[in-house]
């Protein structure tokens, strides 16, 4: 998939879910790896279609969230979009000093917690910055493996949604990369348009359960090539719906 290619695709997933409206400032979180600085170039880019297709304006503004972590430098996510005039600042936190106050019962970052914290913290500098959505890069195989995950460990058939609102903050969040797989992302941001990447020094990354569930899919997809995309149509395929009612109306026709 190219940059041209994801771009259609963002362009398909706001014409779906109806992501972007006319007005819009949009707050971009940009973590400094490959799926969100990607989001960021391709939603400014992005303004220049909805303008010409849908008649719509909006504004896009990066904001990276200074975690704290040591030995991260995003000088060169900084320059680059200084040179490409993209709208970006880094916003000061303190998430990763709260961290370490409540660890998990092993000593290690809970990171439950961490997307809790993150979450508040991203509403807080959009809101400041008079932003009435934020973006967020998950992809499509972030989606499907929020579904196992979700099984696996809660009992529930769900994933994130493209789009939702949080009352408590006022706050709408969008997932414009929601038709883009990781693999597409990765070879434009890297190949492609060989964008500023910034390598995470969390001590947990690598070593989550989304990490594991990432593997497991990655096994099934190398037997079964067609199950990537069907685990994503699926998400959608509402028509195809088919699960046990207890108590209900359980005499099916087939």
């Amino acid at each position: 998939m190219s940059y041209k290619k994801i771009l259609g695709a963002i362009r398909r997933a706001d014409v779906d879910f109806d992501l972007i409206s006319d007005g819009d400032r949009i707050c971009v979180g940009v973590s400094g790896g490959k799926d969100s600085v990607l989001l960021l170039k391709a939603l400014h880019q992005y303004r220049h279609i909805a303008r010409r297709y849908d008649n719509k304006e909006f504004t896009v503004l990066g904001i990276h969230l200074e975690m704290g972590f040591p030995g991260m430098d995003f000088s060169s996510v900084r320059a680059y979009m200084a040179e490409n005039d993209i709208p970006y600042i880094d916003y000061p936190t303190r998430l990763y000093d709260i961290l370490q106050l409540h660890p998990r019962r092993n000593g290690t970052i809970d990171c439950s917690l961490c997307s809790t914290l993150k979450k508040g913290a991203i509403v807080k500098a959009a809101k400041e910055y008079s932003c009435n959505k934020t973006a967020f890069a998950h992809h499509a195989d972030d989606a499907v493996e929020t579904l196992f995950m979700n099984m696996v460990h809660g009992a529930r058939i769900a994933t994130f949604t493209p789009a939702m609102h949080l009352s408590n903050t006022n706050m709408d969040f969008i997932r414009p990369l929601v038709y883009c797989f990781e693999d597409d992302i990765s070879r434009t941001a890297l190949q492609e348009l060989q964008l500023p990447m910034v390598e995470s020094t969390c001590p947990n990354d690598g070593h989550t359960e989304r990490q594991e569930v990432k593997e497991l899919l990655q096994n099934l997809y190398r037997k079964y090539p067609q199950a990537r995309k069907n685990f994503l149509n699926s998400l959608a395929n509402q028509e195809q719906l088919s699960l046990w009612c207890r108590g209900g109306d359980w005499h099916r026709t087939e």
